[in-house]
């Protein structure tokens, strides 16, 4: 037996026996955190951890881990721990109370390359700067003042979408949703108007498509995961997750924007790009550490191409999910449509304060982003080990909210895969624990933007559903099935092409868009 084996000196014996117990110590030693703290969930398997379950589906797994192992669990991807929480009082602890003490960081895999910098990624005193910066641009104020600005480019939404009707061709959604967010979006941000519905190919439109592909199967992703070590040396030869040519693509169009800003060839209307600008003028006259408050020239870029690929995603899918959700649920549409026609009679213009104060409006809209929240998880890391409800996180684990799965609860929500708008009645609302219910995460780090997207999302559809009624298609699928997820703190979109359906032998014609159709009224005054 032993003449089949290659000879080698016992040295060689020796460290090849070395290698082989350091390649299984290194693939099995992480695992055993979760046991020391008493906390259940799936088994790992070397080097790899839990993440063959992401092949469920990251939803499918997160509500299947809940119903196994209760309110706490842990999940390793890859060699990290993360520790999953559903627990209310964990939740505010760490989303709240010890946010700036200790929970203040999101996971970072540090590949971002020029967007090192961006909001989404800062940690630390970075991000706290950053954040104080650009709180200001999301005021009511601020927010009112481009009111007018969005109504121009839900205009161009409504007349874009008629004359597809009046084509009756199928329509798929986002090819209207999303070049609305993103003409709102460069409008408001830097005063730029792409008209991206007229101009589908718009280098930006285009661009920003290929930055919203992530691939989890990416070699550079999986190599982050299976070894974390290779990250600050990735990182050190310029890796990147988002594609170079896009980012160079973006940098380089905000910079001419910005230059033309800095030699006074500027536009009067004050948008998100020239108060980030006036926070560094307003820095020439302080010294010390005061002089930090204000953003250098390449993170109002980062921040700007944040807007840019924030505001299309997030926007756009939102709209999306709510449309499908009007059109399955035609007694609700009917409902908000009769509240549109007594707030706004005979199709009178959306004025900013009667659209705030429309309550059904909210109902629809939050319940639609209960069951497709925009953040699928929230995720934070432990700065220090710490106590909380008796489990010791350890320092740098992973805490993760499975926001979709907490939206689902059945001990929280009845019914919870139905959807009730009544349930953020005003009756109802107040018992509704915040920390319950976190479309746009929580705390000091939950979406800047928030605000500025119910605003947009809110006028597009009431003027849509002024003029238009969803409805079904008949090879309309379930929405689960055309769902795609990427990593946290993040969002999904569907994206279905179908087929219109049959024309109706009435005065009622109908286009489909997306996994859905809707109606237009032969009667202008007329809501079907």
């Amino acid at each position: 037996m032993m003449s089949f084996l290659p000879y080698f000196s016992a040295e060689t014996w020796t460290l090849l026996a070395l290698l082989i117990t350091l390649i299984v110590v290194y693939g099995y030693w992480p695992y055993g955190v979760f046991t020391k703290m008493g906390v259940p969930g799936p088994k790992p398997l070397p080097y790899i951890g839990t993440m063959m379950e992401y092949k469920k589906g990251m939803t499918n797994f997160d509500t299947e881990c809940f119903q196994k192992y209760g309110r706490i669990w842990g999940i390793y991807d890859g060699r990290q721990p993360v520790l999953c929480i559903m627990d209310k009082s964990m939740i505010k602890t760490i989303l709240i109370k010890e946010c700036y003490n200790i929970f203040i960081n999101r996971r970072n895999f540090h590949l971002n390359g020029e967007m090192f910098d961006a909001l989404s990624v800062a940690e630390d005193d970075t991000w706290r700067r950053i954040r104080s910066v650009l709180s200001p641009s999301f005021t009511s104020g601020r927010l009112k003042e481009m009111f007018g600005i969005m109504k121009q480019h839900s205009a161009n939404l409504l007349n874009g979408m008629k004359k597809q009707a009046d084509k009756d061709q199928a329509i798929e959604v986002k090819e209207f949703f999303g070049p609305y967010s993103m003409d709102v979006v460069t409008s408001t941000a830097f005063s730029v108007d792409i008209d991206s519905l007229n101009n589908p190919s718009d280098p930006f439109v285009s661009n920003v498509k290929k930055m919203i592909k992530v691939d989890l199967l990416n070699p550079l992703f999986l190599l982050i995961v299976l070894f974390p070590f290779t990250g600050p040396i990735l990182e050190k030869m310029k890796f990147s997750f988002f594609p170079t040519a896009v980012t160079d693509f973006f940098y380089a169009s905000l910079a001419k924007i910005k230059s033309g800003r800095d030699t006074g060839n500027s536009t009067s209307r004050v948008d998100f790009l020239q108060l980030m600008i006036d926070s560094q003028k307003g820095n020439d006259t302080k010294t010390g550490e005061e002089q930090t408050k204000g953003l250098t020239d390449h993170e109002i870029l980062s921040q700007a191409m944040i807007f840019i690929f924030a505001g299309y995603e997030t926007s756009s899918s939102t709209m999306s999910f709510l449309a499908y959700n009007l059109a399955t649920n035609p007694h609700v549409m009917t409902k908000l449509q009769e509240e549109i026609d007594t707030v706004f009679p005979n199709k009178a213009p959306i004025q900013y304060e009667a659209l705030m104060q429309m309550d059904y409006l909210d109902c629809v809209l939050n319940e639609s982003l209960r069951l497709y929240p925009v953040m699928l998880r929230l995720e934070r890391v432990a700065k220090k080990t710490v106590e909380i409800n008796g489990i010791v996180i350890p320092k740098d684990c992973v805490v993760l909210v499975p926001t979709w799965t907490l939206h689902r609860d059945p001990e929280i929500w009845s019914d919870p895969e139905e959807f009730k708008p009544e349930r953020f009645s005003k009756d109802n609302k107040e018992s509704i624990d915040p920390y319950t219910y976190m479309p746009f995460g929580a705390g000091p780090r939950n979406c800047i933007g928030m605000r500025f997207a119910l605003i947009m999302i809110k006028l597009a559809m009431v003027e849509i559903l002024q003029s238009f009624t969803f409805s079904v298609c008949d090879e309309t699928e379930a929405l689960g099935s055309g769902l795609r997820t990427t990593w946290s703190d993040t969002w999904m979109c569907p994206n279905p092409t179908w087929t219109p359906p049959p024309i109706p032998s009435t005065s009622l014609f109908t286009a489909s868009i997306g996994s859905f159709s809707f109606l237009k009224s032969s009667d202008p005054l007329d809501v079907v």
